[in-house]
């Protein structure tokens, strides 16, 4: 590919290393992932990612123009990233949709499959309730459980991004571009497509959207889905919205992420991570689930529980601050 020229240093996650450079085709970003736990496995899925996103037409991910698996090295397009539009996030779910349906059934090891939540996180959101005063129904405990069940279960090999935040979206001339999978995996494309709902989990910023845009966002979607596959999409918005609220691990950034019980946590302390706290974010998403639960039998228990949480929450600590509405 030649030499590079004028490298440039671009911000990154404490994980990898990047640059802008010149080589002989043009402009190009260089992308190390650098040392530690996880390294080898984190560059792994960036390629193995980019490889099966890169079928989609138009693209949805930045051309990958040569790897140094030596040197956990990836060479990538460059591409120029615009401010995005105030309804950024219809466009964002389209690309998202687009992205996700590059893989399918036969690409099954090419990535590992989705985690979900598991009887370890319930207990800890259980432990949480109790440690507010709020008292949990059997029916709730029975309906967690088969909430975890139900999501280990969700049918689909869509491509998951693994970290789909405002940052790792390029919004180009060209149309939405992905970036940074180092937590790619295969899995239903609802536990992605919650992410603009529940308050993007696993992201440093965190923003509730109008529900008129949100609606948009999610019909955007199925449509772009429906358009790549010829299928509906299968499975449970509800259940995936709920699955991320009862991780602990959502609540932190990567590296603390399986270190401690991070609902545990939460009646002691408060702390920021991006653009609000721990427990700014709890209770945005106890409110959505709340709110998406109201008319759902299989799941009136959990929806309760939620209700009554966030309203414990907020009575402790009356100064909480909505999340933001905007991007930031």
């Amino acid at each position: 590919m030649g030499s590079p020229r004028r490298c440039r240093r671009l911000g990154s996650s404490p994980r990898s290393r990047v640059w802008r450079v010149e080589l002989a085709g043009g402009s190009a970003v260089v992308k190390q992932i650098v040392g530690g736990p996880g390294a080898e496995d984190q560059y792994a899925r960036e390629v193995a990612a980019l490889r099966l996103a890169g079928r989609a037409d138009p693209p949805v991910v930045p051309a990958l123009l040569g790897t140094d698996p030596g040197e956990r090295v990836l060479v990538l397009e460059r591409l120029d990233h615009q401010r995005p539009s105030g309804d950024w996030m219809v466009h964002y779910a389209a690309a998202l949709a687009r992205l996700h349906a590059t893989a399918g059934p036969e690409d099954v090891g090419v990535l590992p499959r989705w985690v979900g939540p598991d009887g370890a996180d319930v207990d800890s959101f259980l432990g949480l309730a109790e440690a507010l005063g709020v008292s949990v129904a059997a029916r709730a405990v029975d309906e967690l459980g088969d909430l975890v069940r139900r999501l280990a279960e969700a049918p689909g090999h869509a491509l998951l991004h693994g970290d789909p935040c405002p940052g790792n979206d390029l919004h180009t001339v060209g149309g939405v571009r992905f970036v940074d999978f180092e937590q790619a995996s295969l899995g239903n494309g609802l536990m992605e497509l919650a992410y603009p709902r529940i308050g993007f989990p696993t992201c440093w910023c965190v923003t509730a959207a109008s529900a008129p845009l949100l609606d948009r966002a999610e019909a955007a979607y199925r449509t772009a889905w429906r358009a790549a596959t010829g299928t509906e999409v299968r499975g449970d918005l509800v259940d995936a919205c709920a699955g991320w609220l009862v991780r602990g691990d959502a609540l932190v950034e990567r590296a603390q992420r399986g270190t401690v019980d991070h609902l545990a946590r939460i009646p002691d302390r408060d702390w920021k991570w991006g653009t609000v706290t721990a427990r700014q974010r709890l209770v945005h998403r106890l409110g959505v689930v709340g709110r998406m639960t109201a008319d759902r039998a299989d799941l009136s228990g959990l929806g309760g529980l939620s209700t009554d949480m966030r309203q414990r929450m907020l009575a402790r600590w009356p100064m909480l601050a909505p999340v933001p509405s905007r991007r930031p």
